[in-house]
């Protein structure tokens, strides 16, 4: 058994103290090694957790003599003299990172996600684990894991321990909802009102709706831990029997543009118990927490998750078709965004998700496997609905992914997924994937094709801003100053600014929040004045009165849609059309 002790003298520091004990065999060959993880699951980016450790002292827990080691990698530490010993190792953990990835300690909690915090030796993650929590006794764990005694965990391995998150406070609000006989726990921290009887009610829809989809649970019960907080905020993580969800402000969580977001995200992530916690590409079987595991089918991972997480909501009747078709066109609206989906595919989005996936980056280079992924999904699905009259889905695929790998805990890879797809489709669908996952191809062609199936339409409409759809460069006006944020390629705002352009006039005429007034003359060109970087200069701003720029592309009902049409609507999304 390995046992963790945390504890915290004074929250306002926000630093754990956290000790490993564990007993080293006499007949060890090899010098105890301990390693702290680089990355979590569901964020594929090291994010080097070291960093936040501080004044690491080992030593022989029955004797109290110090034992001497050394850092051998950036988060590995190597200890002598072991062999036959009661090691006991103490570090002090910098907790205050406030996200659903994160850990945080202040004098009303402490939310701990273990995969930050806690080291492991090497060659013993799979040993049973015992985690005990020096606690106040009036505070409360909420936590997927077993509690043995209070304030005392228990799991069955390292893996199993850092998979489970926890939250302790005094004032975790708490309830449960059963779907299909499943208990679900919902555990609330912050300073908020709940309107539960509607939260548990939508909440067991999407719940039995998935479990309907797949057929069964992999797990026996389930925790949904969120962060309620009193300043705006968005993001989940998926853990094999929990969530953790940070989201604000907590005044506004029952209105309707933060409810939805609850709803969104609680949704998504728990499809993820499915898809990517048990059904898991090979690469990833097992996990090696300290370096890169690149795999090319994230976009089956997020972007199909990010395609139900929406969808599943209006199929179980939590949200209406026309909600529905707000979300998707928000995906929709972040897809277009720019041309980087011209230049990098899904699969080589996947692999990149390692280099620079979570942030912006350099303009026009990549494509989101969450966005385009939840695109393509949506595609894949309404295809396979035409091609087999809704007797078969995308539902047909993830069931076989869960019976076949998933299940028995099998990795799959990119052929294993395209023969299964292709098995459902009763046909090669070769060109889907060459096209849309290994390749640039455009989306609004098939996406018009696929939506008339379902009695709808990819719509778009003229953009009205002058500056993106005449001119194509986007802004964002900070502290007053409006600063150039995006340029199109090929738009007469590529031969004039560049990204970070400080716009101060226009003929003349100071910029302050009146740019498209300004632009909105109908002239063909403009004397456009700018610093960039910290330089004055005046360029000329040409319109091309052959193209725009930017469109709004929306999905939406056809006015004209058939009867047959209508049908087929309601057998995708079990609504009413």
């Amino acid at each position: 058994m390995i046992h963790y002790h945390v504890s915290f003298e004074n929250p306002l520091t926000f630093y754990l103290q956290i000790q490993l004990t564990l007993t080293v065999p006499a007949e060890a060959t090899k010098p105890l090694e301990l390693q702290l993880p680089a990355w979590r699951p569901g964020r594929y980016e090291l994010q080097n957790f070291a960093q936040k450790i501080q004044r690491v002292v080992v030593d022989d827990a029955d004797s109290g003599e110090v034992l001497p080691y050394r850092k051998i990698t950036k988060d590995r530490w190597q200890v002598a003299g072991a062999t036959g010993r009661t090691v006991r190792v103490r570090y002090n953990f910098y907790a205050h990172q406030m996200d659903a990835g994160g850990s945080w300690l202040d004098e009303s909690q402490l939310y701990m996600n273990g995969v930050q915090c806690l080291l492991y030796a090497e060659g013993r993650q799979h040993e049973p684990c015992e985690l005990t929590l020096e606690l106040p006794e009036s505070w409360q764990i909420a936590c997927g894991l077993p509690q043995k005694a209070p304030h005392m965990l228990q799991a069955d391995s390292f893996e199993h321990l850092i998979e489970c998150p926890l939250i302790a406070s005094p004032t975790l609000l708490h309830h449960e909802y059963q779907a299909q006989g499943i208990p679900f726990h919902v555990w609330v921290q912050g300073e908020c009102d709940p309107d539960w009887p509607r939260l548990l009610q939508d909440f067991a829809a999407f719940s039995e709706e998935q479990l309907s989809l797949f057929g069964s649970f992999p797990v026996a019960d389930y925790h949904f831990l969120n962060q309620i907080l009193p300043y705006a905020h968005y993001h989940g993580v998926e853990h094999t029997n929990s969530t953790v969800i940070t989201l604000g402000p907590a005044q506004l969580l029952m209105t309707e543009g933060l409810y939805k977001e609850l709803l969104g995200v609680s949704c998504h992530e728990l499809f993820h118990t499915w898809n990517i916690k048990s059904i898991r590409p090979v690469e990833l079987l097992p996990y090696d927490y300290t370096q890169e595991q690149y795999f090319r089918t994230c976009y089956i991972a997020e972007g199909i998750t990010t395609y139900y997480g929406e969808y599943l909501l209006a199929r179980s009747g939590v949200r209406t078709a026309e909600q529905y078709f707000q979300e998707l066109n928000t995906v929709l609206r972040k897809h277009y965004e720019d041309d980087g989906r011209f230049n990098l595919s899904l699969a080589d989005a996947s692999v990149d998700l390692w280099l620079d996936g979570y942030k912006n980056g350099v303009p026009d280079r990549k494509v989101s496997v969450y966005h385009k992924g939840a695109l393509v999904a949506l595609l894949l699905d309404l295809a396979l609905r035409q091609l087999s009259k809704h007797q078969r889905s995308l539902d047909d695929v993830l069931r076989r992914l869960w019976l076949e790998f998933g299940q028995p805990g099998v990795g799959y890879t990119e052929d294993d997924y395209i023969r299964l797809v292709e098995e459902v489709a009763g046909r090669p669908m070769r060109q889907y994937f060459d096209s849309f996952i290994y390749g640039t191809a455009p989306l609004e062609e098939p996406l018009t094709k696929a939506l008339h199936f379902v009695g709808c339409t990819l719509l778009q409409q003229e953009n009205v801003s002058a500056a993106e759809g005449v001119f194509g460069f986007k802004t964002i006006v900070k502290n007053e100053r409006t600063e150039v944020t995006n340029i199109l390629p090929h738009s007469p705002a590529a031969a004039a600014l560049t990204v970070d352009d400080e716009i101060i006039a226009v003929n003349g005429q100071r910029v302050q929040t009146n740019l498209q007034v300004l632009l909105n003359s109908g002239a063909p060109s403009y004397e456009v004045t700018v610093f960039r970087q910290s330089r004055l200069l005046t360029v000329p701003l040409v319109a091309d009165p052959s193209k725009r720029f930017w469109p709004k592309i929306t999905i939406e009902k056809r006015p004209d849609a058939t009867p047959e049409q209508q049908v087929s609507f309601r057998q995708w999304l079990k609504q009413d059309f």
